[in-house]
């Protein structure tokens, strides 16, 4: 029986709206299920969108393995579950307020670490995905993808900043959140560890570590039988790719401002424990385990655990802007993940949902739902968004320890105080590697009459790799529109096996690999349709009315 890698990495052994759901593409009778569709325009004037063309998995061959493909466009579907509908014209009345895009789960990883949970592979559906060290080459190519759309899709508004939420490292190394900061300011990367002069992680040929299980793109050892993945599940044999992967490259860098949100990934080993003293000899340690056997590795002090006080303060060494990417002096000092930002009438709330004690699943602290409260009564004339890197329906962690003491705050309580207020309009979120969208209702006598929406946006280590460009404009009818458009990172649809020397084709090649991940093959991370392209209709605040 197959087991979720968050299931797996639960236990400690593991680390020695209303929405009908609709699939496929285009043709849907999205009318019926969630009002009118916007008909495809163009007033971003660059970079196509999902509006234009989508990606999808194509028709597979040997073992299942299939190329990705391009199908049509998908309009924005618009959504009014919050009770308020908008009036006709809105398009030629409407202020666009802020533009912005999200990128979250892009768990850059170090293959090579010590920490790596390969071993588990066998019995859980997650512990090694055939792309992972890919991941860097994907964030680079999102980056161009990001600064080639410029503007939002539906209101032609400027794109003012890219909100992460978190998981932007995988296993809360050091040398994982550098490379974070540093694709995202742009500049030298080297996608390596321990000795760059070869690769030490399991997809190495060496005959005395072979294993099967895993995808080796070079070939088989001599005297030895091809692995799983390229005798069941048709992955293919590409010579040299392990060393192109390591190659250094020059990230692009972000064209706009960017805030970071912190993930359990980016603070808890495996995204489940809290750093030890055991954790941290392991990780700057020389000794991998494959399956059966040990793999010795070149120690890296730079694979070193980090504090979330030393988290927020890498975010300070920075290039690109704001200088701490959201974090505050306040943060650095007591070692807290949680603050404010404005972007004219719109005020963004980030939530620290992490809990610091253990497990994948998140909560607040007691002090930071104060904080939250404080925020709310403190911004009346403001919108407010909430950003976080779990969903409300993943805030189920009641774990006390001493790391972050007393009782925790859960999603259902979080939900209710957002909903006491009616200048709330979005909680912008990951955690989950599948795009939804869930409709938070605020009733009357027993009738819906506004409530807040809550956006959950798939990850870019898992197909689809995607992100989203997020549009809030003014109706002039009291009411706003939340518009969500996917957005596909800059890759090609197919790589070229000649070009695997440059970051974009290897981003190519892993979304073809995540999108024949045989055990993910048959989970619709895309979501359904009513989470993809939508306009979220929500009522304009009394202040503003």
């Amino acid at each position: 029986m197959q087991i979720s890698r968050r299931d797996l990495l639960r236990s400690s052994a593991a680390v020695a709206g209303s929405a009908t759901v609709l699939s496929g593409v285009g043709g849907l009778s999205a009318a019926a299920v969630a009002g009118t569709v916007h008909p495809v325009g163009r007033v971003d004037g660059g970079a196509l969108t999902t509006r234009q063309a989508v990606l999808v998995r194509g028709t597979p061959g040997a073992g299942g393995y299939g190329p990705v493909v391009t199908a049509a466009g998908e309009s924005w579907l618009v959504r009014s579950d919050l009770g308020t509908k908008p009036k006709r014209g809105r398009a030629k009345r409407r202020k666009p307020l802020v533009a912005f895009a999200q990128v979250s789960d892009v768990h850059l990883v170090d293959s090579e670490s010590p920490m790596r949970v390969e071993n588990a592979e066998s019995f859980s559906s997650s512990a090694y995905r055939p792309q992972e060290f890919l991941t860097l080459h994907v964030a680079e190519s999102m980056v161009q993808g990001i600064n080639a759309v410029k503007n939002g899709p539906a209101t032609g508004k400027p794109i003012a900043f890219t909100l992460q939420t978190g998981d932007n490292a995988d296993n809360a190394q050091y040398n994982e959140v550098r490379w974070n900061i540093d694709i995202l300011d742009g500049g030298a990367i080297t996608p390596d560890s321990g000795d760059h002069t070869r690769t030490e992680s399991v997809a190495e040929t060496d005959p005395a570590l072979y294993d099967v299980m895993f995808w080796h793109p070079e070939g088989t050892p001599a005297g030895l039988v091809d692995d799983d993945p390229r005798t069941k599940y048709g992955y293919p044999t590409i010579p040299g790719l392990l060393t192109k992967a390591r190659a250094p490259f020059d990230a692009t860098g972000l064209d706009m401002p960017w805030y970071s949100v912190i993930g359990n990934h980016d603070k808890l080993v495996q995204g489940n424990n809290h750093p030890d003293d055991s954790s941290q000899s392991r990780a700057t340690g020389n000794q991998k385990t494959l399956s059966t056997k040990k793999l010795t590795v070149t120690a890296d002090p730079n694979r070193r655990e980090l504090s979330t006080a030393e988290i927020v303060d890498e975010h300070f060494t920075t290039t690109g802007f704001p200088v701490g990417h959201g974090y505050t002096e306040d943060n650095r000092a007591d070692g807290t993940a949680y603050y404010t930002f404005d972007k004219g009438l719109v005020r963004f709330v980030v939530m620290d949902t992490v809990n610091a004690n253990g497990g994948d699943d998140g909560s607040l602290s007691r002090s930071e739902f104060a904080w939250i409260k404080d925020v709310i009564a403190s911004s009346k004339r403001k919108l407010l968004v909430f950003s976080s890197h779990h969903p409300s329906w993943s805030m189920v962690n009641t774990l006390e320890g001493d790391v972050d003491p007393g009782p925790r705050v859960l999603g259902t309580a979080l939900v209710a105080e957002l909903l006491k207020h009616d200048n709330v309009i979005a909680w912008i979120n990951g955690h989950t590697h599948t795009n939804n969208i869930k409709a938070h209702v605020r009733k009357r006598k027993g009738q819906v009459v506004n409530g807040f929406w809550e956006v959950n946006t798939a990850s870019h280590i898992d197909w689809p790799q995607q992100g989203r460009v997020v549009e809030i404009a003014d109706n002039k009818d009291d009411t706003l529109s939340i518009f969500c458009t996917m957005l596909d990172h800059a890759a090609p649809t197919a790589w070229s096996p000649d070009q695997l020397d440059e970051p974009i084709q290897l981003a190519a090649l892993s979304r073809e690999l995540a999108a024949n991940d045989w055990q993910e093959r048959n989970r619709d991370r895309r979501g359904a349709r009513t989470a993809r392209n939508v306009e979220l209709v929500v009522r304009t605040p009394r202040f503003l009315r």
